[in-house]
């Protein structure tokens, strides 16, 4: 009886956890949108797995629509695309301190960073590499 006591005493003294604020639209935010400040703000309780803070969002992409109340999570934002679907791209593989770079043909979109698929238009070869600040794709790096 006693230990049972002394613990809802302990459960009722101890600080109330703080709640989280969630970031969340004003607005519905299209696929490809680039978000800025007026479309979002900040929802009152702890939803784990959300965006806390307007500026770990502001100038990134919507990848899927963004409904107004509803939590942003980190899959449904990326950076902005610098490569569309079917997009020609520039190829670039390393090996040895050797760099060749080709054409492609992108078969996704994809931000700076971020991985994308391309097809090598020269040996009609599908290749994954990394897309860089400047729209090229990194395949086969050191």
């Amino acid at each position: 009886m006693i230990t049972r006591l002394a613990i809802a005493i302990a459960v009722l003294a101890a600080p109330s956890q703080a709640k989280a604020d969630f970031v969340t639209t004003t607005k519905m935010v299209r696929p490809e949108a680039i978000i800025t400040a007026a479309d979002i703000v900040l929802g009152e309780e702890d939803v784990a797995g959300a965006f806390s803070s307007l500026a770990q969002v502001v100038g990134l992409e919507a990848r899927v629509a963004l409904y107004p109340g509803r939590p942003i999570r980190p899959g449904d934002i990326g950076p902005p695309a610098l490569i569309n679907r079917n997009d020609l791209v520039t190829l670039v593989f390393r090996k040895n301190g050797l760099e060749i770079e080709t054409m492609g043909r992108s078969l996704g979109r994809a931000g700076a960073g971020e991985f994308v698929r391309a097809l090598n238009v020269g040996s009609k070869s599908t290749v994954t590499g990394q897309v860089t600040e400047s729209g090229r794709v990194l395949v086969g790096n050191e």
